[in-house]
């Protein structure tokens, strides 16, 4: 999946609008707008998302859910990726729905750690609903870092989750010496990296964002906790 090279932030009104920009299947737009529906349906129950943003669904959640796809190459129809504090399913439940639409994807590759089990158990009718096959963890990121039960993860993401120093160590466990790490950040990313590095060692880039000319998405690698005396700590290690 390729997006579009926009001019300037993008601005999308419906799955038409969303299929060009992406240039996925009609089937996954289908998909996409029955999310939307019922996104709006549970919204008046449980806050899922700002309420400002009901009106702007395919621009602020999924567009700017989608655009992840096209950072990970290689990585976007195979590979573990673990979606951590998903809430609403943005990006993680967007990027199992676009998988699940191409050729040649793993079954079940994407994993939600939500804690929330309201939320949670509004991911699990998304995925029914869609027929989307995903893992939903409904537990607290910390214990599921601790249970080694998610080997081999390539892609962790994260959204409006925490502060970057932060969100580090909540990725940290899940990464391996080949894992990349993909969060959407603000105007404020480049401090957030900075800010981070007195904590971790890290490789990071960050790429314009498609939905908003101030964002950044921070792309993190070679993820190692920075020790006192200068050395690192790399991943999977303790001590």
């Amino acid at each position: 999946m390729t997006a579009a090279k926009p001019s300037g932030p993008i601005r999308l009104s419906g799955p038409d609008d969303f299929r060009v920009q992406f240039g996925v299947s009609r089937e996954s737009a289908e998909k996409l707008e029955l999310y939307a529906s019922e996104l709006k349906r549970w919204q008046r129950t449980i806050n899922l998302v700002a309420p400002s943003t009901l009106e702007d669904i395919w621009t602020r959640h999924f567009a700017d859910s989608a655009q992840l796809l096209g950072l990970v190459a290689n990585l976007q129809t195979s590979g573990r990726w673990v979606d951590l504090g998903s809430g609403a399913g943005f990006p993680g439940m967007v990027i199992a729905i676009l998988r699940a639409g191409l050729p040649g994807a793993e079954p079940k590759s994407v994993t939600l750690v939500e804690s929330d089990t309201r939320k949670a158990a509004f991911l699990g009718e998304i995925a029914r609903r869609t027929a989307t096959v995903v893992d939903i963890v409904p537990k607290r990121i910390e214990i599921v870092s601790t249970q080694g039960n998610l080997a081999g993860v390539q892609v962790v993401s994260a959204r409006a989750l925490a502060p970057l120093s932060r969100l580090l160590g909540l990725a940290h466990p899940f990464f391996g010496p080949d894992t990349m790490g993909l969060f959407p950040k603000g105007q404020d990313a480049r401090s957030e990296v900075e800010a981070a590095r007195g904590a971790w060692v890290f490789t990071a880039r960050l790429e314009p964002s498609l939905t908003d000319t101030e964002a950044r998405i921070a792309v993190v690698s070679g993820l190692a906790a920075a020790r006192a005396d200068g050395s690192r700590l790399g991943p999977r290690q303790e001590g």
